[in-house]
């Protein structure tokens, strides 16, 4: 099984982007974040020529998840316990006995703003969401653009960026504090290099040339899947192209 992680920014600016991609990659499962599209206007008709199954939740100019699955999606859920301000964040699907979580976590903006306190309490909450839904003895796939920088091979200027919204002790903290429930990062299992990112900001000159980026995307996976990864990667060459996402593909392989 191979599943992927990709933040659009905007789905409707990368439909043939991501159609043309999922018909060269052909994984079975793709979580799709950042849509930004109201459910009426989702390219439906687009998609459905791609051969997936697909669930989706969003709103306008912002926010937005999407699951798109070579096999059928069951018992889907949007947001995290019914709370409706969360349902363009997040949803939770069965795929082939596998629970796959897709969230977008809040950037934060600033460190003194309200908007981060609302991120360090997402992250809390959903911390007390795994604990009242699920074990860390059955097959979970948290997978996302989480906006957390774990440790200093996760951002190309680790010194100047400390203290940001997305690389400092509070994020980094609330980041583990859900890791810690029962979660691994199948790409840090296969992969300790640093330099290894998965967004390249548009406002830094020529910073995907540079490689000044970060890794904020990620692929966490309970025990039971963790075993079974045979590797992770990211697919650095859609970020190439013209007019891509400042994010790109974040891949995982499990033998299951």
């Amino acid at each position: 099984m191979i599943i992927a992680t990709f933040n659009a920014n905007s789905i409707r600016s990368r439909v043939k982007f991501i159609t043309d991609w999922l018909a060269a990659n052909q994984p079975d499962v793709l979580c799709v974040q950042e849509t930004k599209v109201q459910d009426e206007k989702f390219p439906v008709e687009i998609f459905e020529q791609s051969g997936y199954e697909f669930v989706f939740r969003g709103e306008k100019a912002y926010n937005g998840v999407a699951i798109f699955s070579r096999s059928g999606i069951s018992d889907v859920v949007f947001g995290l316990d019914d709370e409706p301000h969360d349902e363009a964040r997040m949803i939770t699907a069965q795929v082939n006995g596998i629970t796959v979580v897709n969230t977008y976590v809040p950037q934060g903006t600033a460190p003194d703003s309200e908007k981060f306190l609302y991120k360090l309490e997402w992250y809390m909450r959903l911390r007390e969401h795994f604990n009242k839904n699920f074990s860390p003895d059955e097959p979970i796939l948290w997978v996302g653009d989480l906006n957390v920088a774990m440790d200093e091979r996760d951002v190309h200027n680790p010194k100047s960026a400390w203290g940001s919204v997305c690389y400092c002790q509070e994020t980094i903290n609330a980041m583990n504090n859900v890791i810690d429930w029962g979660f691994t990062d199948v790409f840090r299992m296969h992969n300790q290099e640093d330099g290894q990112f998965t967004f390249w900001d548009y406002r830094v000159k020529n910073g995907f040339k540079r490689n000044a980026g970060w890794r904020l995307d990620y692929i966490m996976a309970t025990r039971p899947l963790a075993e079974s990864c045979t590797r992770c990667w990211v697919d650095k060459e859609p970020r190439a192209l013209d007019k891509p996402s400042d994010h790109t593909f974040l891949l995982a392989e499990f033998d299951l």
